[in-house]
This record gives C-alpha cells, sequence and structure tokens, in this order.
C-alpha cells in the first residue's frame, strides 16, 4: 500500500505513477522547446532569403503553430496529469484516511498532494529542457551543414525556452491540485478499507458538476456551429472555432462520467457473454470515474490525429472547389508534406496521451489487488484474469477510438471549413463561399485504428502480468 510521504521526504517518487507522470512533463517541455528552436531557425533561413525576408505573414503563421501545438501539447499533459494524480490519491485512500484520523486535515493533505505534483512538474520540466535544447542543438548543427547555410545564424541557447518548461511546470502543479481534490471527501473511516473510487450512484449525484460540463459542451458547439459560419465570409472564423473546440470538448473531458459509460455499455454487448466478458463489461462500468479516466486520453490522442488529418484533407477539398474542380500539382505537394509534418508534430501529444492510458492501467490493476485476489479466490485461473484485465482494457479503448473518430471528423472539418470557407484560390478573385462536406482520408484513420489495437497489447503487458504474481491469500489479506 502506498505511503503518504512528509513534506521533507522524496520517497513518494517511487510511488507508481510519478515517473509516468515526470516522463509526460518531459515530453511536453521538450516538444515545447525544439518547437519554439524550429521555428526560430526557419525564420532565421527566411530572414536570411532576400525575396520573402520581410514576410509579416509567414512570421505570424509560424507562431501561430508553435503556440497552437505547444498549447496542444500541454492542454493534453494537463487532463492526463490530473488524471494521474486522481488515480494516485485514490490508491492512497486508506493512507490519507489514517492520517485525518490522528488529526491531519484534509487540507493539508490536498496541499501536498499539491506540492508533489510541483515536484513532478519542475523536474520533468528541466529534464524536457535539457533534451529539447540538446536535440534543438544537434538538428540546427546537421541541418546547416546539410543545407549549406553557412550564412544562416542561429543561438539555439536563448532565454525563451524556459518559457515552456516554466508552463509545464505550472500546469502539472495545477493538474495535480485538481486532481487531488478527491482528497476533501475522504474520512476517517475509510482506513479500514482500500483503494475507493466513486461508484455509479456517487456519480449520478455529482449534479453541479455535470451541469458545467453540459454548459461548456453546447456552448463549445454552439461556437463551432458559429465560426463555420463565419469562415463562409473570412478566414477569422477560425478563432471562433477553436475556442469552440477547446471549450466543447474542455465539456467532454468534464463530464465524461456521463458521456463514456453508455458508449462503453454498447462496446460491452460485441464481446459475447462468457464469463470473462461479462466481468470485463462489469469493470468498466462499476466505476465509471476510473474508466472515464482512462478512456479521455486515448480519446485525446485518437481525436487530435484524426483532426489533423480530416482538417489537411479537408483543405484539399475546399481548395479544389475553389480552384474550379481542380488542384493545382504543386500546391497538392506542398498541402501532402505539410501534413506530413503536422501529423509527425501532432504524434507528440498522441503519444502523451498513450503514456497516460498505460499508466493508469498499471496503476488501476495494482490498486485492485484485493479484487482480483478475490477472483482467483473463487476459482479463476492466471489466464482467465490475464483476460478479464485484457478485455476491459479493449472496451476502454474501442470505446474512446470510436468517441475519438466521431470528434476528430467533427472538429477537423469545422477547423479547415472555418478557415478556408471564403478564400479563393486565386487572390484577385472575388470572395466566394465555399461549403464542403469532411474528407475523411483512409490510410490515416487505418493507422489510427492499428496503433490504438497495438497500443490496448503493449498497454496491458504489465497489467495483465501484476494481476497474476500475487497469490490470492496474500492479496486478501493487504
Amino acid at each position: 500500500m502506498p505511503r503518504v510521504a512528509s513534506s521533507g521526504s522524496l520517497a513518494w517518487l517511487r510511488e507508481r505513477g510519478m515517473g509516468a507522470s515526470i516522463l509526460v512533463a518531459a515530453l511536453s517541455s521538450a516538444f515545447g522547446v525544439v518547437l519554439i528552436s524550429a521555428t526560430g531557425f526557419i525564420g532565421a533561413m527566411l530572414r536570411a532569403d532576400p525575396y520573402i525576408g520581410d514576410s509579416g505573414t509567414l512570421a505570424f503563421v509560424l507562431s501561430f503553430m508553435t503556440t497552437l501545438l505547444v498549447g496542444v501539447a500541454v492542454y493534453v499533459a494537463a487532463i492526463v496529469t490530473a488524471n494521474t494524480f486522481s488515480t494516485v490519491v485514490a490508491g492512497r485512500t486508506r493512507s490519507i484516511a489514517l492520517l485525518r484520523l490522528i488529526g491531519a486535515s484534509a487540507r493539508s493533505q490536498r496541499r501536498e498532494v499539491a506540492r508533489q505534483g510541483l515536484v513532478v512538474g519542475i523536474i520533468g520540466a528541466l529534464v524536457g529542457l535539457v533534451a529539447g535544447t540538446l536535440l534543438s542543438a544537434a538538428g540546427v548543427a546537421v541541418l546547416t551543414a546539410v543545407l549549406g547555410l553557412d550564412g544562416v545564424s542561429y543561438p539555439v541557447v536563448q532565454g525563451a525556452l524556459l518559457l515552456p518548461a516554466a508552463i509545464v511546470a505550472l500546469t502539472t502543479w495545477t493538474a495535480a491540485w485538481a486532481g487531488s481534490r478527491r482528497v476533501l471527501t475522504v474520512t476517517p473511516l475509510q482506513a479500514l478499507g482500500g483503494s475507493v473510487e466513486a461508484s455509479r450512484e456517487t456519480i449520478a449525484r455529482r449534479s453541479g458538476r455535470h451541469v458545467a460540463a453540459l454548459a461548456l459542451f453546447v456552448a463549445g458547439g454552439a461556437l463551432l456551429a458559429l465560426g463555420i459560419l463565419a469562415g463562409l465570409y473570412t478566414p477569422l472564423g477560425v478563432l471562433v472555432a477553436f475556442i469552440g473546440g477547446i471549450l466543447s470538448f474542455t465539456g467532454l473531458a468534464l463530464g465524461a462520467t456521463l458521456v463514456m459509460p453508455p458508449v462503453l455499455r454498447l462496446v460491452g454487448r460485441c464481446f459475447g457473454s462468457s464469463a470473462t466478458a461479462r466481468l470485463a463489461a462489469e469493470n468498466a462500468l462499476r466505476y465509471p470515474e476510473r474508466s472515464s479516466r482512462m478512456a479521455i486520453g486515448v480519446v485525446m490522442g485518437v481525436t487530435l490525429v484524426t483532426m489533423f488529418a480530416v482538417a489537411l484533407e479537408t483543405v484539399k477539398a475546399v481548395l479544389t472547389v475553389s480552384a474550379g474542380g481542380e488542384l493545382p500539382s504543386e500546391m497538392s505537394t506542398v498541402i501532402d508534406s505539410f501534413a506530413a509534418i503536422m501529423m509527425g508534430l501532432v504524434a507528440v501529444s498522441a503519444v502523451i496521451a498513450a503514456v497516460g492510458l498505460v499508466n493508469l492501467l498499471t496503476l488501476g490493476v495494482v490498486q485492485r489487488r484485493r479484487e482480483l485476489g478475490l477472483l482467483r479466490a473463487l476459482g479463476l485461473s492466471n489466464r482467465q484474469v490475464r483476460r478479464v484485465v485484457l478485455l476491459e482494457a479493449a472496451h476502454i479503448t474501442i470505446a474512446a477510438l470510436v468517441t475519438g473518430l466521431v470528434l476528430g471528423v467533427a472538429y477537423g472539418w469545422a477547423g479547415a471549413q472555418s478557415l478556408l470557407g471564403s478564400v479563393p484560390i486565386d487572390p484577385e478573385a472575388p470572395s466566394v463561399m465555399n461549403f464542403v462536406a469532411p474528407a475523411v482520408p483512409i490510410w490515416p484513420v487505418v493507422i489510427v485504428v492499428g496503433a490504438t489495437a497495438l497500443l490496448t497489447l503493449v498497454a496491458t503487458v504489465v497489467p495483465t502480468r501484476l494481476a497474476t504474481r500475487v497469490a490470492p491469500v496474500e492479496a486478501l489479506a493487504e
């Protein structure tokens, strides 16, 4: 059982979940550093060009894309970190309750968890800062030599690189504070129990949170629709749609305990009626908060990749309509090249979400040792217990995959339509309304589905081993 360490000790860093949280922070910080360096280097290359060196539009586009991608990575990392600390707190229920029993206050325990989040954020941010700076320096040196850019000078080490590291550290701290709100509800009587997750009945009584989630989702959806309509007249519609997308997805993440259980129930019916399949389906539904925390990370990863793939394909469709039915081959090549670069950058956020899934699955199995031990004591074999864990993970990832694909198509189409709905391919031509249906590229979707299936298998390797490593008697004695 995890112990709540004292303020002067760093022994809690060895707890399961903390290493993955540091990795998430490091990935986010390094991603921000590399993006800022890449943008700065490209800007230096452009300034050295006598024809486009003074282009303010290119500088704006580069800075906007950098801000957008760093913001997306930090947003994903914040949700993953908040979910991780929520799961860690659920596993510490008994320890926290014991401290409450001897006089500690709930707020002091929450401050301790938040302090741990700050330490995790600082460590991860510094690791990412160093790794990102070294990677950027190596990249600049290689590109300068390969492309023969002797006249381009760009200092990699600069104060601006501290910004993403600082943002990641503060975001991790805030996410830990948000994820630790469960501490306030732990009672001294729970010292007799173990890991405690909120049940369906408890979730149903959280009317305030559900109303806030619904309000954010509805408001975001309305702004998305408004952005699409505004995009038929001005490219600035994309700003309205962007805000709408952030609000609607935040509402979805906040209300995941309402959205995911129905999807999980539908997926559960596809796995048959065997004992292990029914157990897996019930485990995914019994504690919707735990299942939703695991699912929302996959939803984010799938949504992001699908969104950018659909957005770029829809851009081609909009420009094709604007060009009169045929897109120039040069422009098509440029868009495809840009799409490949963007998908590579967005994949970093998907990796962050994947780390969160693996971490939460492992934590979930560790914190359910008594439950799994009871199943083995009742006669289930090691193979059946492993199958239950695998099927439960499959339930969650398939439900998240379907949800992410739907959201990704909607967001991607809304982004492209709101940005280019009024832009003619010929700058001298009059503005027109280009309204097209969503364009869904087949291969990126196939890759997303295949990667999600592979992630499910990889993510369950450690949990399924942990599920059968402890003897039933030992697990039940905890």
